[in-house]
């Protein structure tokens, strides 16, 4: 199978919407998402055509997609990119750095006004009671368990290099997501986590962040990372640069993240507060407001979904029907098919980001890869499964081999052709709801910000849709197997 048809069919396929004058990331977590959300509104409130593509995943993905031109600009930290994204710039200086991204046609803004740095935090009764205040403390204290967020357990100046600084020999150390990792902590399944210092869970969970006595992490002074050409061609992002530089101290920035993660308020009216712009809602907009929100993740969904079945039907049809043909090709066929199906879906989009960007097209070409087994394996099973009598009466008939393959083997084979494209369908519209962590939208989305906020509410905004829709679609499948077999 060549890969450059296949990747220039999903382009071609991907939703075709006007493109935005300039698009504006953010990573999954809320104060990136705040961060991003103001910088989206003023530069909207200039009249520039702003998209905002939210909670993307990890500072991996977002520096990808800004250097890839996906978005043009995102919340960073000067920490994450001295150690992290640019491993070679540790030791530069702010002029140095500055040079360093102009090669890669990228700029940095003045700082925000606050860091926001790594720390490990515990209840603060069971720090007081163990007599943990320090980082150091932790050696005496091997059994306690920690759960780290998976992002912090892999990066240059996370857990690796903190682990060997401070000589900790914790003996259970696992990876989460960091927002279920405060649920954790509260609910007393894991003693340590490791804290972003402006987080308004801190003081709501009555956390105690430890002392980096060591000295082990660096400064993380927010900063806006743009892409050089949109600047040049934008003088509203240089005015919204020049507005934003420290213009937000930490004190702001915890209480934007407590109104958001504690109060309950969204970002984008924490965001609109900020700026002095316009919030006013009236108050029979909110059911509006979720029916609208509803049909467009329908709407991208359904995108996701039938746009990556269409092109499997495309692929996986005549693919198995020549598999079934051929009895060597199709021990090929299906173990190149199990073998794709066994790629981790989160894996599979990051995969495919350097090929695709972020957005919708990746999520499309993940879920196709997903789609061909059943579609394949079912088709050969269903042709391979016709009697050989019937065979043998069909060609005495004297039919041509195309004919017998159109009026008699396909229609035998049709429910069990059906069956895997059901399959396929159902497993599509689970798996879509990860596209969210790179921007494809859908389902995902509310089912993720709700993660992150602890708002059962939203998680269920995205997943009862999801649960019915793939209800519905096996439904409509029994009834058009039914339909065509009268």
């Amino acid at each position: 199978m060549r890969a450059a048809p296949i990747l220039a069919l999903l382009m071609a396929a991907a939703p075709l919407q006007a493109a935005p004058e300039l698009r504006v990331g953010s990573k999954n977590f809320t104060e990136s998402v705040v961060l991003g959300e103001i910088a989206t509104r003023q530069l909207r409130s200039q009249g520039l055509d702003t998209e905002h593509r939210r909670a993307l995943g990890g500072s991996a993905i977002l520096w990808r997609a800004l250097r890839d031109g996906s978005i043009d600009l995102y919340p960073e930290y000067s920490g994450t990119l001295t150690q992290e994204l640019l491993p070679d710039a540790r030791r530069f200086d702010r002029k140095a750095l500055t040079a360093r991204l102009a090669s890669l046609g990228i700029g940095i803004s003045e700082p925000l006004g606050f860091d926001n740095g790594y720390a490990l935090g515990v209840r603060r009764e069971q720090a007081e009671a163990l007599g943990i205040a320090r980082l150091s403390d932790l050696r005496a204290h091997p059994r306690l368990r920690f759960g780290l967020s998976n992002e912090f357990m892999n990066r240059g100046d996370g857990w690796p290099g903190l682990r060997t600084r401070y000589q900790l020999d914790a003996r259970q150390v696992r990876g989460m997501d960091h927002d279920l990792a405060y649920r954790a902590i509260k609910s007393g399944d894991i003693d340590v986590i490791d804290l972003y210092t402006t987080d308004a869970e801190i003081a709501y969970y009555d956390l105690r962040a430890l002392q980096d006595d060591r000295t082990y992490f660096p400064r993380y002074d927010a900063v806006l990372l743009y892409r050089t050409e949109a600047y040049d061609n934008t003088p509203a992002l240089r005015r919204l640069l020049d507005s934003l530089a420290g213009r937000i101290d930490r004190q702001q920035m915890r209480a934007m993240n407590a109104a958001v993660k504690i109060e309950g308020r969204t970002e984008a009216e924490v965001a609109r507060e900020f700026l002095g712009l316009d919030s006013a809602v009236g108050k029979g907009a909110s059911a509006g407001r979720l029916m609208r929100r509803l049909w467009q993740r329908t709407l991208e969904h359904l995108s996701l979904v039938g746009l990556s079945l269409l092109l499997a039907l495309m692929i996986g049809l005549p693919l198995g029907i020549l598999a079934a043909q051929r009895p060597r090709l199709s021990q090929a066929v299906l173990a190149a098919t199990s073998v794709l199906q066994t790629i981790p879906a989160l894996a599979m989009l990051v995969f495919l980001i350097p090929l695709l960007g972020i957005g919708a097209q990746p999520a499309i070409a993940a879920l196709f890869f997903y789609s061909l087994l059943p579609i394949v394996r079912n088709t050969v099973a269903g042709l391979d499964g016709i009697a050989q009598g019937l065979r043998e009466s069909a060609a005495a008939l004297g039919l041509p081999r195309r004919v017998r393959l159109l009026r008699i083997d396909l229609p035998l084979a049709l429910p069990m052709i059906l069956a895997g494209i059901s399959t396929a369908a159902v497993i599509n519209i689970g798996t879509a709801t990860l596209g969210a962590l790179i921007g494809a939208g859908g389902y995902g989305q509310p089912i993720l910000t709700g993660i992150r906020l602890d708002n059962i509410t939203l998680i269920l905004e995205g997943a009862v849709p999801a649960a019915a829709m793939a209800l519905l679609t096996q439904q409509l499948f029994r009834v058009l197997e039914r339909h065509l077999s009268r």
